[in-house]
């Protein structure tokens, strides 16, 4: 924590101003913490310097032929959201490949920014207006030997040198410790370096499973829709963008169907008597159409 924040909260409390002081003593606190986290990751890896940016990987393909991967970032002890991005990768196909699938979102980021750094350079343009241009102090793999022997093989052949660790979990899925070096590293449990670790894993995980949720939705409701005689793209979207699910475009009237733009009264009608049909024949999955993290 700053001396600043701790002179404001001070300057505050002795003022008669309670909820800001508590603000900036939580603020503190917060910071200590992330401060105490990275120190500790730091001194467990052996790294020369803190790792102030972070990023992690995980891949998700739930047993679907549609496999993607998220990045997350962790600046500073925290999530720095606008930086986090998402990858479908193309060129697994078949049975999931989770190495194969990594090596893919791995090369295709670093060389991205390398190519981004050169032409930002022959620009005379300052490297931080690139998208991919600021590379990580360390990389995290949700995984352990296999994951990090893959991102390590990248960094090699693309010619950068940055430390990869891996986030190991035990058998009820709950991170355990770190695999570094070929050497699996155990962590207190109780300590800020191991509730950061957790974190980063969780947040990568989420933020991959949501985008894969995401793209089966999509997939899903377009499929359902593109059944529906008279309902190309167009009125798919239109459709989607006024009632948000198919679940509210199965239970609307006619008349309703027939007000969403793009649509006419033959065009609402054979909506209203396909979902009917499917209702007296089996019933219709419904998924809701959610967007992207």
């Amino acid at each position: 924590m700053s001396k600043g924040t701790a002179q404001r909260a001070a300057a505050a409390a002795a003022e008669g101003r309670p909820d800001e002081a508590a603000s900036d003593a939580e603020q503190t606190r917060r910071t200590s913490r992330e401060i105490s986290a990275l120190d500790e990751l730091a001194r467990l890896l052996g790294l020369h310097q803190v790792p102030n940016y972070i990023e992690a990987y995980d891949i998700s393909n739930i047993g679907s032929e549609t496999i993607v991967a998220g990045m997350v970032v962790f600046e500073g002890g925290r999530p720095l959201k606008g930086a986090y991005r998402k990858f479908s990768v193309r060129s697994v196909v078949g049975k999931p490949d989770d190495y194969a699938s990594m090596r893919e979102v791995l090369m295709r980021r670093f060389t991205h920014g390398l190519e981004e750094l050169s032409q930002l350079k022959e620009r005379g343009v300052e490297k931080q207006f690139g998208s991919f241009t600021r590379f990580p102090d360390l990389l995290m793999m949700d995984g352990g030997r296999g994951q990090v022997n893959i991102a390590e093989e990248v960094l090699s052949e693309l010619g950068l040198s940055i430390p990869v660790c891996g986030m190991v979990k035990d058998d009820n899925h709950r991170t355990r410790g770190l695999y570094y070096q070929n050497v699996e590293i155990p962590i207190d449990r109780h300590s800020e370096g191991f509730r950061l670790i957790t974190r980063i894993q969780d947040e990568a995980h989420r933020f991959a499973i949501e985008y894969h949720r995401s793209l089966r939705s999509k997939s899903q409701v377009r499929s359902i829709l593109d059944d529906i005689p008279g309902i190309g793209d167009t009125r798919r979207k239109a459709l989607m963008k006024h009632f948000q699910s198919i679940e509210a475009v199965q239970a609307a009237s006619e008349e309703e169907l027939a007000q969403v733009p793009g649509m006419n009264r033959a065009a609402a009608e054979s909506v209203y008597r396909f979902f009917r049909k499917k209702k007296e024949d089996v019933p219709v999955e419904v998924v809701e159409e959610t967007g992207n993290v």
